[in-house]
């Protein structure tokens, strides 16, 4: 037998307008779904770790009293606007040029969702797909995806693409991999069930030799990164060549994709998939997030590559268009047919390095770019002649560079944040065989005080 459902008709207090609900209330509310009290409702929660009193809270604060507590907060953190920061592994300093988020930051991109209508969202189609072909511009590559969630995923995704479009159920990873990207590839193969082989760096650069003795017939790809967790420049074209050679792919994960404005586009040396971390485009640290995942690839493997794709197409007039196009993910298609289930990604993050690279242009990114190399290179050969540091790898570097110091790494942070600077990553965490190894990166954001100012604090420390 069907039952109507009750209507339920609460009947508010003029003197209680602002208070969410009155015991009357409550009380009207609780008889209507059978439940005797607000403790009977709660009843699941032990009683050990249920509130059973008010909050203890402060009195309230008026707005320039929060202004002025917040500020109090946060000034108590360390960020790269108040000390150089000499800190990369995959979080990049660089200068984000204003017109970027005056444009990222209108309302129309700002509260945009996945534009699925179209007819009513060419503005932001239209954006997106230039950041695509900017980004097949800066690999190399056919086709790029409207993005990805960040680096990490997005190597991953490229992991799982490889599977699908090899049938083989194997990758093999270069320990110059960014870490944590390697974790998250873990997570991702594991439930897939992608054996994951690692293979050992060489003076700071993927070993060719290992690669070769550890591929087999098993193996979907070989993952590299250019530059490397390191910052050294990888020998792509030769490991390319001895992954086509076993009928393997060769994947590619940037973290820096602003090397990529001097350095030959990864698509030039024979990679097939490239996927990485988009943030050094146009985005701020971001406290670490959210980030923006890229991926582009070969014209042959784009049915594919996960994710969203937009499109250019004209309508029935005649007129051209844009739209989101092959769509593989499995709320479109069938599942055993999807490349993934990526959803909500980083479309307004794409489109602020879209932003970025069409405001600088080809000749602005290799400007750039090469701010960063010959800072870096500035700081390398003055850190590498101090007493008590040395240079770990003899290999070409972009941005970032291995030091290996006498006093540990994390003391010699210590230090220099008293001395108002952020100091690079300790290795030891990650490579126990670089316990000594100090990760530092510079960017275009720092000046020649800036550095010297380091070198300085690094030449008294014994």
């Amino acid at each position: 037998m069907r039952t109507e459902p009750q209507r339920v008709t609460l009947r508010r207090p003029a003197q209680h307008k602002y208070i969410p609900a009155t015991e009357a209330e409550r009380e009207e509310m609780l008889r209507v779904i059978g439940v005797p009290s607000v403790e009977a409702l709660f009843g699941d929660i032990p009683a050990a770790v249920r509130l059973t009193a008010p909050l203890r809270l402060p009195p309230p604060l008026s707005d320039p009293e929060v202004m002025a507590h917040l500020s109090a907060l946060a000034a108590k953190n360390a960020h790269a606007d108040a000390a150089p920061c000499f800190l990369g592994a995959g979080a990049y300093d660089h200068y984000v040029p204003s017109v970027v988020w005056a444009l990222a930051g209108r309302g129309e991109f700002l509260t945009a969702y996945t534009p699925y209508q179209a007819e009513l969202m060419q503005g932001e189609l239209q954006a997106i797909y230039e950041y695509q072909s900017m980004l097949c511009e800066l690999t190399g590559m056919d086709v790029a995806n409207a993005s990805m969630y960040d680096g990490a995923s997005a190597l991953a995704e490229a992991a799982v693409m490889a599977r699908d479009l090899t049938r083989r159920d194997e990758v093999v990873v270069s320990t110059a991999v960014h870490p944590e990207y390697r974790r998250v590839l873990k997570t991702y193969a594991t439930p897939l069930g992608i054996r994951i082989v690692e293979v050992p760096h060489r003076d700071g650069t993927t070993d060719a030799e290992a690669v070769g003795a550890q591929i087999s017939e098993r193996t979907a790809a070989v993952i590299i990164q250019h530059p490397n967790f390191f910052g050294v420049v990888e020998e792509g074209k030769g490991l390319a060549d001895i992954a086509h050679g076993r009928g393997a792919l060769l994947v590619c994960g940037v973290a820096e994709p602003l090397s990529l404005g001097l350095l030959t586009p990864p698509g030039a040396w024979g990679a097939d998939i490239v996927a990485g971390e988009g943030q050094a485009l146009g985005n701020h640290l971001n406290f670490g997030g959210p980030y923006l995942g890229m991926m582009a690839t070969r014209q042959e493997y784009m049915r594919r590559i996960p994710g969203r794709l937009v499109g250019a197409t004209v309508d029935v007039d005649g007129r051209r268009g844009f739209v989101l196009t092959l769509q593989t993910r499995e709320q479109h298609i069938r599942r055993e047919k999807a490349s993934s289930n990526i959803c909500t990604n980083e479309a307004l993050l794409a489109l602020a390095a879209g932003i970025y690279m069409a405001a600088l242009g080809p000749q602005g990114l290799r400007h750039v770019a090469e701010l960063n190399l010959y800072k870096a290179a500035y700081a390398k050969e003055a850190i590498g002649g101090l007493r008590g540091f040395r240079v770990a790898f003899d290999g070409p570097t972009f941005n970032e560079f291995v030091v290996r110091t006498s006093v540990p790494p994390e003391e010699i942070n210590r230090r220099l944040r008293r001395e108002g600077i952020l100091g690079g990553l300790p290795l030891g965490r990650f490579y126990p065989d670089l316990a000594d190894g100090w990760l530092l990166c510079v960017t275009e954001q720092r000046t020649r005080a800036q550095i010297d100012r380091l070198v300085a604090a690094l030449e008294g420390m014994r």
